[in-house]
């Protein structure tokens, strides 16, 4: 345990049980909602997806693949380093907000920060100017395990840099057979519904996809 993240995991923990009970509860909901949230943008991008070319739509639907790969290698590394919560181990810090969890569940790095770097990043990959929403996204999450009291501030900056560095090598390194995939499912010998999941119907869709 570091001393100088300890002693600013208790200033935020403090700051965090000084604010208004609606502040407190928004931040308890949107650390687990704001996974809800990137799933959803998963979903939207890979949808309009349909409708732009094959290394777009691969890209798009390579994102949620590379962050689940993130998500894995985050596991991996917390039961190598079994780092234990703050929640438990620092001395004099504020309750947490959110339950501490259970003994054997470590802390670095932060799977929450993991999964939102790396989902933050690869849809970014798919729509650059995405960025603009999904960087905040990810920062937010990344600060509320923080604030709720069960993450170092270590390691949700860990775990941001992590996701993002996994998700940009697991895209780029998968892009190109991707999309020769997607190539090959969006033929008019592919079946009507691999095509309908690839292809957006329409004259759009269609050219676009060439």
């Amino acid at each position: 345990m570091d001393f100088e993240d300890a002693e600013l995991y208790r200033d935020i923990t403090g700051f965090a049980r000084d604010t208004p009970t609606w502040v407190q509860h928004t931040a308890e909901i949107w650390t687990e909602a704001g996974l809800l949230l990137f799933a959803a943008l998963f979903v939207t991008t890979w949808w309009r997806a349909r409708g732009d070319t094959s290394r777009a739509f691969a890209i798009a639907t390579l994102a949620p693949l590379a962050t689940a790969v993130a998500y894995v290698g985050s596991e991996l590394l917390k039961s190598v380093l079994r780092q234990e919560r703050p929640c438990r181990e620092v001395p004099g810090g504020a309750v947490s907000l959110a339950a501490c969890p259970p003994p054997g569940d470590w802390s670095f790095p932060s799977n929450h920060a993991t999964i939102a770097g790396a989902a933050a990043v690869a849809l970014a990959l798919t729509r650059p100017v995405l960025l603009w929403l999904t960087a905040p996204l990810a920062l937010l999450m990344a600060f509320s395990r923080i604030f709720v009291g069960v993450h170092y501030p270590h390691d949700v900056a860990a775990g941001l840099a992590f996701g993002a560095l996994v998700a940009v090598a697991a895209v780029r390194l998968t892009t190109r057979p991707a999309t020769r995939l997607a190539e090959a499912m969006r033929t008019a010998s592919a079946p009507a519904f691999v095509r309908w999941l690839t292809v957006r119907p329409g004259p759009t869709g269609a050219r676009r996809h060439r």
